[in-house]
Protein backbone atom coordinates (compact mmCIF):
# COMPACT_ATOMS: atom_id res chain seq x y z
CA UNK A 1 0.00 0.00 0.00
CA UNK A 2 1.30 3.48 -1.12
CA UNK A 3 1.99 6.12 1.31
CA UNK A 4 -0.76 8.33 0.04
CA UNK A 5 -3.06 5.34 0.28
CA UNK A 6 -2.63 5.34 3.82
CA UNK A 7 -2.72 9.09 3.98
CA UNK A 8 -6.62 9.35 2.02
CA UNK A 9 -8.73 8.40 4.59
CA UNK A 10 -7.51 10.71 7.13
CA UNK A 11 -7.52 13.72 4.59
CA UNK A 12 -11.22 12.68 3.38
CA UNK A 13 -12.33 12.28 7.04
CA UNK A 14 -10.30 15.16 8.26
CA UNK A 15 -11.66 17.35 5.36
CA UNK A 16 -15.49 15.83 6.28
CA UNK A 17 -14.85 17.17 9.80
CA UNK A 18 -13.53 20.84 9.06
CA UNK A 19 -16.70 20.86 6.42
CA UNK A 20 -19.19 19.97 9.24
CA UNK A 21 -17.46 23.00 11.67
CA UNK A 22 -17.74 25.14 8.57
CA UNK A 23 -21.18 24.49 7.88
CA UNK A 24 -21.95 24.74 11.37
CA UNK A 25 -21.01 28.29 11.34
CA UNK A 26 -21.78 29.29 8.27
CA UNK A 27 -25.32 28.64 8.49
CA UNK A 28 -25.73 30.89 11.70
CA UNK A 29 -23.92 33.79 9.46
CA UNK A 30 -26.68 33.46 6.60
CA UNK A 31 -29.61 33.74 9.47
CA UNK A 32 -27.42 36.95 10.81
CA UNK A 33 -28.79 35.20 14.19
CA UNK A 34 -26.74 33.00 16.65
CA UNK A 35 -29.48 30.12 17.42
CA UNK A 36 -26.80 28.02 18.10
CA UNK A 37 -26.54 28.75 22.15
CA UNK A 38 -26.20 26.84 25.12
CA UNK A 39 -27.47 23.28 24.83
CA UNK A 40 -27.98 23.81 21.42
CA UNK A 41 -24.11 23.38 20.82
CA UNK A 42 -23.96 20.29 21.08
CA UNK A 43 -25.78 19.62 17.79
CA UNK A 44 -21.81 19.81 16.08
CA UNK A 45 -20.66 17.18 18.55
CA UNK A 46 -23.62 15.42 17.39
CA UNK A 47 -23.50 15.97 14.12
CA UNK A 48 -19.16 14.76 14.09
CA UNK A 49 -20.01 11.96 15.62
CA UNK A 50 -23.00 10.83 13.74
CA UNK A 51 -21.28 11.10 10.29
CA UNK A 52 -18.16 9.67 11.61
CA UNK A 53 -20.55 6.54 12.41
CA UNK A 54 -22.53 6.17 9.19
CA UNK A 55 -19.16 6.60 7.12
CA UNK A 56 -17.53 3.49 9.13
CA UNK A 57 -20.85 1.63 8.35
CA UNK A 58 -20.33 2.66 4.66
CA UNK A 59 -17.28 2.10 4.40
CA UNK A 60 -17.07 5.65 3.12
CA UNK A 61 -13.53 5.84 4.16
CA UNK A 62 -11.85 2.50 3.70
CA UNK A 63 -8.18 2.65 2.35
CA UNK A 64 -9.28 1.32 -0.91
CA UNK A 65 -10.87 4.25 -1.63
CA UNK A 66 -13.02 4.52 -5.06
CA UNK A 67 -11.13 7.57 -5.83
CA UNK A 68 -13.08 7.99 -9.23
CA UNK A 69 -15.51 10.90 -9.20
CA UNK A 70 -19.06 9.79 -9.75
CA UNK A 71 -17.98 6.65 -8.02
CA UNK A 72 -17.42 8.32 -4.63
CA UNK A 73 -19.82 11.31 -5.61
CA UNK A 74 -22.94 8.64 -5.40
CA UNK A 75 -21.52 7.41 -2.28
CA UNK A 76 -21.01 10.45 -0.82
CA UNK A 77 -24.64 11.34 -1.73
CA UNK A 78 -26.47 7.91 -0.10
CA UNK A 79 -24.30 8.57 2.99
CA UNK A 80 -25.70 12.21 3.33
CA UNK A 81 -29.09 11.40 2.70
CA UNK A 82 -28.61 9.44 5.88
CA UNK A 83 -27.23 11.69 7.78
CA UNK A 84 -29.10 14.70 7.08
CA UNK A 85 -32.20 12.70 7.85
CA UNK A 86 -30.92 11.03 10.85
CA UNK A 87 -29.50 14.74 12.19
CA UNK A 88 -33.21 16.07 11.78
CA UNK A 89 -34.79 12.70 13.94
CA UNK A 90 -32.61 12.16 16.67
CA UNK A 91 -32.42 16.30 17.02
CA UNK A 92 -36.28 16.76 17.00
CA UNK A 93 -36.66 13.43 19.04
CA UNK A 94 -34.29 14.19 21.78
CA UNK A 95 -33.76 18.13 21.82
CA UNK A 96 -36.44 20.60 22.88
CA UNK A 97 -35.29 23.39 20.50
CA UNK A 98 -37.23 26.33 19.28
CA UNK A 99 -38.85 26.22 16.04
CA UNK A 100 -36.57 28.88 14.22
CA UNK A 101 -33.36 26.34 15.41
CA UNK A 102 -34.63 24.09 12.86
CA UNK A 103 -34.18 26.13 10.45
CA UNK A 104 -30.39 26.94 11.32
CA UNK A 105 -30.51 22.90 11.30
CA UNK A 106 -31.89 22.47 8.01
CA UNK A 107 -29.63 25.36 6.39
CA UNK A 108 -26.27 23.57 8.44
CA UNK A 109 -27.25 20.22 6.39
CA UNK A 110 -28.03 22.21 3.11
CA UNK A 111 -24.92 24.22 3.44
CA UNK A 112 -22.78 20.75 4.63
CA UNK A 113 -23.87 19.54 1.41
CA UNK A 114 -22.56 22.27 -0.60
CA UNK A 115 -19.85 22.72 0.42
CA UNK A 116 -18.57 18.82 0.72
CA UNK A 117 -19.65 19.00 -2.58
CA UNK A 118 -17.28 21.18 -3.87
CA UNK A 119 -14.38 20.69 -1.87
CA UNK A 120 -14.12 16.99 -2.20
CA UNK A 121 -14.51 17.68 -5.78
CA UNK A 122 -11.75 19.72 -6.00
CA UNK A 123 -9.55 17.48 -3.97
CA UNK A 124 -10.85 14.09 -5.97
CA UNK A 125 -9.47 16.15 -9.01
CA UNK A 126 -6.36 17.24 -7.37
CA UNK A 127 -5.20 13.85 -6.47
CA UNK A 128 -6.38 12.13 -10.00
CA UNK A 129 -4.06 14.91 -11.54
CA UNK A 130 -1.35 14.32 -9.33
CA UNK A 131 -1.57 10.64 -10.47
CA UNK A 132 -1.86 11.57 -13.92
CA UNK A 133 1.57 12.95 -13.86
CA UNK A 134 3.30 10.04 -12.47
CA UNK A 135 3.17 10.80 -8.84
CA UNK A 136 2.58 8.06 -6.38
CA UNK A 137 2.02 5.50 -9.19
CA UNK A 138 2.13 2.00 -7.80
CA UNK A 139 3.63 -0.20 -10.32
CA UNK A 140 2.48 -3.23 -10.67
CA UNK A 141 2.66 -6.65 -12.09
CA UNK A 142 -0.37 -9.32 -12.62
CA UNK A 143 0.46 -12.89 -12.66
CA UNK A 144 -1.85 -15.02 -14.61
CA UNK A 145 -3.16 -14.18 -18.38
CA UNK A 146 -6.23 -15.34 -18.59
CA UNK A 147 -9.99 -14.03 -18.37
CA UNK A 148 -9.71 -12.93 -14.53
CA UNK A 149 -6.26 -11.49 -15.40
CA UNK A 150 -7.81 -8.95 -18.55
CA UNK A 151 -10.49 -8.36 -16.15
CA UNK A 152 -7.99 -6.90 -13.74
CA UNK A 153 -6.21 -5.05 -16.57
CA UNK A 154 -8.96 -3.26 -18.13
CA UNK A 155 -10.42 -2.56 -14.20
CA UNK A 156 -6.83 -0.10 -13.90
CA UNK A 157 -7.03 0.86 -17.16
CA UNK A 158 -10.48 2.37 -17.15
CA UNK A 159 -9.39 3.99 -13.32
CA UNK A 160 -6.07 5.40 -14.11
CA UNK A 161 -6.75 7.46 -11.02
CA UNK A 162 -6.49 4.80 -8.84
CA UNK A 163 -3.37 5.00 -9.11
CA UNK A 164 -2.20 1.53 -10.61
CA UNK A 165 0.25 1.20 -13.58
CA UNK A 166 0.52 -2.31 -15.09
CA UNK A 167 3.82 -3.49 -16.23
CA UNK A 168 2.63 -6.42 -17.85
CA UNK A 169 1.60 -10.57 -16.94
CA UNK A 170 3.37 -13.61 -16.34
CA UNK A 171 1.74 -16.36 -17.93
CA UNK A 172 0.71 -19.69 -16.27
CA UNK A 173 1.81 -22.58 -18.10
CA UNK A 174 -1.49 -24.30 -20.16
CA UNK A 175 -3.07 -20.80 -19.69
CA UNK A 176 -4.93 -19.47 -22.58
CA UNK A 177 -3.72 -16.03 -23.14
CA UNK A 178 -6.60 -13.23 -23.04
CA UNK A 179 -4.77 -9.90 -22.62
CA UNK A 180 -2.58 -10.42 -26.06
CA UNK A 181 0.59 -11.57 -26.61
CA UNK A 182 2.67 -8.03 -26.35
CA UNK A 183 1.66 -7.28 -22.68
CA UNK A 184 3.15 -11.13 -21.39
CA UNK A 185 6.68 -10.58 -20.30
CA UNK A 186 7.21 -14.14 -19.52
CA UNK A 187 6.10 -17.01 -17.64
CA UNK A 188 6.08 -17.85 -14.31
CA UNK A 189 10.17 -18.91 -14.73
CA UNK A 190 10.64 -15.77 -15.26
CA UNK A 191 9.77 -14.16 -11.55
CA UNK A 192 12.82 -14.47 -10.26
CA UNK A 193 14.69 -12.90 -12.71
CA UNK A 194 12.25 -9.85 -13.28
CA UNK A 195 11.24 -9.14 -9.92
CA UNK A 196 15.83 -9.02 -9.70
CA UNK A 197 16.00 -6.19 -12.53
CA UNK A 198 13.11 -4.15 -12.54
CA UNK A 199 11.48 -2.37 -10.10
CA UNK A 200 7.57 -3.22 -8.96
CA UNK A 201 5.74 -2.07 -6.07
CA UNK A 202 2.79 -4.94 -5.18
CA UNK A 203 2.01 -8.28 -7.16
CA UNK A 204 -1.80 -8.85 -8.69
CA UNK A 205 -2.10 -12.91 -8.78
CA UNK A 206 -5.29 -13.55 -10.61
CA UNK A 207 -4.64 -17.08 -11.71
CA UNK A 208 -7.62 -19.12 -12.90
CA UNK A 209 -9.07 -21.54 -10.87
CA UNK A 210 -7.46 -24.62 -10.57
CA UNK A 211 -4.21 -23.02 -9.63
CA UNK A 212 -2.04 -25.38 -7.30
CA UNK A 213 -1.31 -23.90 -3.65
CA UNK A 214 2.22 -24.63 -4.29
CA UNK A 215 2.35 -22.46 -7.43
CA UNK A 216 0.78 -19.20 -5.18
CA UNK A 217 2.91 -19.64 -2.31
CA UNK A 218 5.82 -19.71 -4.41
CA UNK A 219 4.74 -16.52 -5.56
CA UNK A 220 4.52 -15.00 -2.62
CA UNK A 221 7.81 -16.10 -1.11
CA UNK A 222 9.56 -14.43 -4.22
CA UNK A 223 7.70 -11.37 -3.33
CA UNK A 224 8.61 -11.60 0.46
CA UNK A 225 12.17 -12.14 -0.70
CA UNK A 226 11.76 -8.37 -2.65
CA UNK A 227 9.64 -6.88 -0.11
CA UNK A 228 6.81 -6.46 -2.72
CA UNK A 229 3.05 -6.58 -1.62
CA UNK A 230 0.94 -9.24 -2.93
CA UNK A 231 -2.83 -9.41 -3.81
CA UNK A 232 -4.56 -12.08 -4.30
CA UNK A 233 -7.98 -11.90 -6.64
CA UNK A 234 -9.86 -15.58 -6.45
CA UNK A 235 -11.37 -16.91 -9.50
CA UNK A 236 -14.65 -17.35 -8.05
CA UNK A 237 -16.37 -16.57 -11.12
CA UNK A 238 -15.45 -20.09 -12.93
CA UNK A 239 -16.17 -21.63 -9.55
CA UNK A 240 -19.69 -19.94 -8.51
CA UNK A 241 -20.84 -17.87 -11.37
CA UNK A 242 -20.66 -14.36 -12.11
CA UNK A 243 -23.34 -13.55 -9.36
CA UNK A 244 -21.55 -14.86 -6.18
CA UNK A 245 -20.54 -11.49 -3.46
CA UNK A 246 -17.53 -12.34 -0.53
CA UNK A 247 -18.89 -11.23 2.29
CA UNK A 248 -16.58 -10.27 5.27
CA UNK A 249 -17.94 -10.50 9.31
CA UNK A 250 -15.74 -10.49 12.02
CA UNK A 251 -12.63 -12.08 10.35
CA UNK A 252 -14.66 -14.76 8.74
CA UNK A 253 -14.44 -14.54 4.59
CA UNK A 254 -17.85 -16.58 2.59
CA UNK A 255 -18.75 -16.15 -0.56
CA UNK A 256 -22.72 -15.83 -1.46
CA UNK A 257 -23.04 -18.20 -3.98
CA UNK A 258 -25.45 -16.02 -6.26
CA UNK A 259 -26.08 -12.52 -5.09
CA UNK A 260 -28.73 -11.24 -7.00
CA UNK A 261 -29.58 -7.07 -7.57
CA UNK A 262 -32.66 -7.80 -5.11
CA UNK A 263 -30.35 -9.28 -2.46
CA UNK A 264 -29.28 -5.49 -2.10
CA UNK A 265 -30.66 -2.98 0.67
CA UNK A 266 -31.96 -0.33 -1.59
CA UNK A 267 -33.75 -2.46 -4.18
CA UNK A 268 -35.54 -4.18 -2.15
CA UNK A 269 -37.18 -1.13 -0.33
CA UNK A 270 -37.60 0.08 -3.61
CA UNK A 271 -39.44 -2.87 -4.14
CA UNK A 272 -41.10 -3.10 -1.36
CA UNK A 273 -42.73 0.25 -0.95
CA UNK A 274 -43.55 0.38 -4.81
CA UNK A 275 -45.66 -2.72 -4.42
CA UNK A 276 -47.62 -1.91 -1.69
CA UNK A 277 -48.33 2.28 -2.81
CA UNK A 278 -49.24 0.11 -6.12
CA UNK A 279 -51.46 -2.72 -4.86
CA UNK A 280 -53.04 0.48 -2.78
CA UNK A 281 -53.87 2.26 -5.34
CA UNK A 282 -55.39 -0.71 -7.36
CA UNK A 283 -57.57 -2.25 -4.79
CA UNK A 284 -58.65 1.62 -3.89
CA UNK A 285 -59.56 3.06 -7.69
CA UNK A 286 -60.95 -0.35 -9.16
CA UNK A 287 -63.07 -1.06 -6.41
CA UNK A 288 -65.97 -0.85 -8.63
CA UNK A 289 -64.72 -3.05 -11.06
CA UNK A 290 -64.60 -5.44 -8.64
CA UNK A 291 -68.10 -5.14 -6.94
CA UNK A 292 -68.88 -5.17 -10.87
CA UNK A 293 -67.09 -8.44 -11.94
CA UNK A 294 -68.03 -9.95 -8.61
CA UNK A 295 -71.76 -9.11 -9.47
CA UNK A 296 -71.47 -10.81 -12.99
CA UNK A 297 -69.66 -13.97 -11.70
CA UNK A 298 -72.50 -14.34 -9.20
CA UNK A 299 -75.58 -13.81 -11.90
CA UNK A 300 -73.76 -16.01 -14.52
CA UNK A 301 -73.04 -18.87 -12.45
CA UNK A 302 -73.61 -20.38 -8.76
CA UNK A 303 -70.75 -20.22 -6.68
CA UNK A 304 -68.30 -18.05 -5.05
CA UNK A 305 -67.39 -15.30 -6.29
CA UNK A 306 -63.32 -15.53 -5.77
CA UNK A 307 -61.13 -18.94 -5.97
CA UNK A 308 -58.68 -19.36 -3.61
CA UNK A 309 -56.10 -22.18 -4.70
CA UNK A 310 -52.71 -22.69 -2.64
CA UNK A 311 -49.44 -21.90 -4.49
CA UNK A 312 -45.79 -22.18 -4.00
CA UNK A 313 -44.18 -18.88 -2.87
CA UNK A 314 -40.77 -17.64 -1.35
CA UNK A 315 -39.15 -19.68 0.00
CA UNK A 316 -41.04 -22.62 -0.95
CA UNK A 317 -43.75 -21.72 1.21
CA UNK A 318 -47.33 -22.40 0.71
CA UNK A 319 -49.88 -19.37 0.21
CA UNK A 320 -53.17 -18.58 -0.70
CA UNK A 321 -53.70 -17.13 -4.04
CA UNK A 322 -57.02 -14.53 -4.37
CA UNK A 323 -58.56 -14.68 -7.74
CA UNK A 324 -61.80 -14.18 -9.47
CA UNK A 325 -64.03 -17.73 -10.35
CA UNK A 326 -64.14 -18.42 -13.75
CA UNK A 327 -65.12 -22.20 -13.75
CA UNK A 328 -68.10 -24.15 -13.34
CA UNK A 329 -65.86 -26.78 -10.94
CA UNK A 330 -62.56 -26.10 -10.10
CA UNK A 331 -59.33 -28.18 -8.89
CA UNK A 332 -59.37 -28.73 -5.18
CA UNK A 333 -57.32 -25.34 -3.95
CA UNK A 334 -54.98 -27.81 -2.12
CA UNK A 335 -53.36 -30.71 -4.95
CA UNK A 336 -54.87 -29.33 -7.91
CA UNK A 337 -53.43 -31.14 -10.90
CA UNK A 338 -55.40 -30.23 -14.09
CA UNK A 339 -54.43 -27.38 -16.47
CA UNK A 340 -56.68 -25.50 -18.15
CA UNK A 341 -57.28 -26.47 -21.82
CA UNK A 342 -58.33 -24.55 -25.24
CA UNK A 343 -61.99 -24.31 -25.26
CA UNK A 344 -62.23 -25.41 -21.55
CA UNK A 345 -65.64 -26.73 -20.81
CA UNK A 346 -65.20 -25.97 -17.32
CA UNK A 347 -65.06 -22.01 -18.12
CA UNK A 348 -67.98 -19.83 -17.28
CA UNK A 349 -68.71 -17.54 -19.96
CA UNK A 350 -67.77 -14.28 -17.67
CA UNK A 351 -64.96 -16.32 -16.96
CA UNK A 352 -63.77 -16.52 -20.95
CA UNK A 353 -64.28 -12.94 -20.70
CA UNK A 354 -62.25 -12.64 -17.36
CA UNK A 355 -59.04 -14.94 -18.33
CA UNK A 356 -59.36 -13.05 -21.83
CA UNK A 357 -58.02 -9.72 -20.73
CA UNK A 358 -56.25 -10.98 -17.22
CA UNK A 359 -58.98 -9.45 -15.34
CA UNK A 360 -59.47 -12.67 -13.15
CA UNK A 361 -56.01 -11.88 -11.59
CA UNK A 362 -57.07 -8.78 -10.21
CA UNK A 363 -57.60 -9.85 -6.59
CA UNK A 364 -54.09 -10.67 -6.08
CA UNK A 365 -53.45 -7.45 -5.40
CA UNK A 366 -54.51 -8.27 -2.34
CA UNK A 367 -51.75 -10.91 -2.27
CA UNK A 368 -49.63 -8.25 -2.49
CA UNK A 369 -50.94 -5.78 0.17
CA UNK A 370 -50.66 -8.56 2.63
CA UNK A 371 -46.64 -9.36 1.38
CA UNK A 372 -47.26 -12.72 -0.25
CA UNK A 373 -46.80 -11.22 -3.91
CA UNK A 374 -45.24 -8.64 -5.95
CA UNK A 375 -46.42 -7.16 -8.85
CA UNK A 376 -43.44 -8.29 -10.79
CA UNK A 377 -42.21 -11.39 -10.37
CA UNK A 378 -42.39 -15.66 -11.39
CA UNK A 379 -45.83 -16.37 -11.37
CA UNK A 380 -46.94 -18.98 -8.61
CA UNK A 381 -47.04 -22.10 -9.56
CA UNK A 382 -49.00 -25.20 -7.66
CA UNK A 383 -47.30 -27.79 -5.49
CA UNK A 384 -47.33 -30.73 -8.11
CA UNK A 385 -46.47 -28.57 -11.19
CA UNK A 386 -43.13 -27.09 -9.17
CA UNK A 387 -42.16 -30.87 -8.43
CA UNK A 388 -42.19 -31.61 -11.88
CA UNK A 389 -40.47 -28.43 -13.29
CA UNK A 390 -37.72 -29.02 -10.18
CA UNK A 391 -36.76 -32.03 -11.44
CA UNK A 392 -36.81 -31.37 -15.19
CA UNK A 393 -34.51 -28.14 -14.87
CA UNK A 394 -32.28 -27.93 -12.19
CA UNK A 395 -31.75 -24.15 -11.16
CA UNK A 396 -35.86 -23.97 -11.29
CA UNK A 397 -35.78 -23.61 -7.25
CA UNK A 398 -33.42 -20.32 -7.96
CA UNK A 399 -37.30 -18.18 -8.71
CA UNK A 400 -38.20 -19.07 -5.33
CA UNK A 401 -35.56 -16.65 -3.74
CA UNK A 402 -38.41 -13.93 -3.95
CA UNK A 403 -41.59 -13.38 -3.90
CA UNK A 404 -43.59 -14.68 -6.96
CA UNK A 405 -45.61 -11.69 -8.93
CA UNK A 406 -49.04 -10.82 -11.17
CA UNK A 407 -47.12 -10.25 -14.11
CA UNK A 408 -43.55 -11.49 -15.04
CA UNK A 409 -40.88 -11.10 -17.62
CA UNK A 410 -42.04 -14.67 -18.75
CA UNK A 411 -45.25 -13.98 -19.17
CA UNK A 412 -44.46 -10.59 -21.81
CA UNK A 413 -42.13 -13.15 -23.29
CA UNK A 414 -45.21 -14.93 -24.30
CA UNK A 415 -44.41 -18.19 -21.97
CA UNK A 416 -47.74 -18.05 -20.31
CA UNK A 417 -50.32 -20.39 -19.86
CA UNK A 418 -49.26 -24.45 -19.88
CA UNK A 419 -45.75 -25.59 -18.79
CA UNK A 420 -45.70 -29.10 -20.48
CA UNK A 421 -43.11 -29.62 -22.81
CA UNK A 422 -39.52 -29.17 -22.36
CA UNK A 423 -39.12 -25.67 -24.57
CA UNK A 424 -41.58 -23.94 -21.94
CA UNK A 425 -40.57 -25.27 -18.86
CA UNK A 426 -37.16 -24.37 -19.97
CA UNK A 427 -37.88 -21.20 -21.56
CA UNK A 428 -40.08 -20.16 -18.78
CA UNK A 429 -37.52 -20.60 -16.18
CA UNK A 430 -34.66 -19.22 -18.31
CA UNK A 431 -36.65 -15.81 -18.35
CA UNK A 432 -37.45 -16.19 -14.70
CA UNK A 433 -34.21 -16.70 -13.86
CA UNK A 434 -32.89 -13.55 -16.32
CA UNK A 435 -35.29 -11.11 -14.60
CA UNK A 436 -33.83 -11.78 -11.33
CA UNK A 437 -30.60 -10.96 -12.50
CA UNK A 438 -31.10 -8.01 -14.34
CA UNK A 439 -33.26 -6.38 -12.47
CA UNK A 440 -33.94 -2.83 -11.83
CA UNK A 441 -36.79 -0.59 -10.95
CA UNK A 442 -37.51 0.57 -14.67
CA UNK A 443 -37.64 -3.25 -15.73
CA UNK A 444 -40.55 -3.51 -13.68
CA UNK A 445 -42.29 -0.68 -14.87
CA UNK A 446 -41.08 -2.10 -18.23
CA UNK A 447 -43.03 -5.90 -17.58
CA UNK A 448 -46.02 -3.77 -16.26
CA UNK A 449 -46.17 -1.94 -19.33
CA UNK A 450 -46.21 -4.90 -21.59
CA UNK A 451 -48.79 -6.95 -19.34
CA UNK A 452 -51.26 -4.26 -20.74
CA UNK A 453 -50.49 -3.16 -23.88
CA UNK A 454 -48.34 -5.95 -25.51
CA UNK A 455 -49.96 -8.77 -27.14
CA UNK A 456 -47.41 -11.69 -25.76
CA UNK A 457 -48.39 -10.48 -22.64
CA UNK A 458 -51.92 -12.09 -24.16
CA UNK A 459 -50.82 -15.62 -25.72
CA UNK A 460 -52.03 -18.96 -24.28
CA UNK A 461 -54.65 -16.54 -22.30
CA UNK A 462 -57.77 -19.28 -22.26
Amino acid sequence: MSRLSQILPILYFTTDVLLLILAFFGSGFFFKRNYFEGSQWIALPLAIVLWAVIGYLRRLYQSNLHNGFSLRMISYSKTYLIFAAGLMTISYIIFDFPADFFKSLLSFALFFLAANILVNSILIKSISLWRSRGANIKHTLVIGAGELALRVAQYFEANPDFGFRLKGHLKSAKEECKVGSEKVLGTLRHLKPYLMNNSVDEIIIALPYGSTANRIKFIVGQADLYGIRVSFIPDYDSLFGKHCKIIHDRGLEAVNVRQLPLDEFYPIVEKVVFDFLFASAVLFFLFPVFAAIAILIKLDSPGPVFYCPVRVGRGGRNFKVYKFRTMYENDPVIGGTRSTQVNDPRITRVGKVLRKYNLDELPQFLNVFLGDMSVVGPRPHRNYLNKQMRERYDKYMIRHYFKPGITGWAQVNGWRGPAETETQIIERTIHDLWYFENWSFLLDLKIIWLTIFSRKAYQNAF
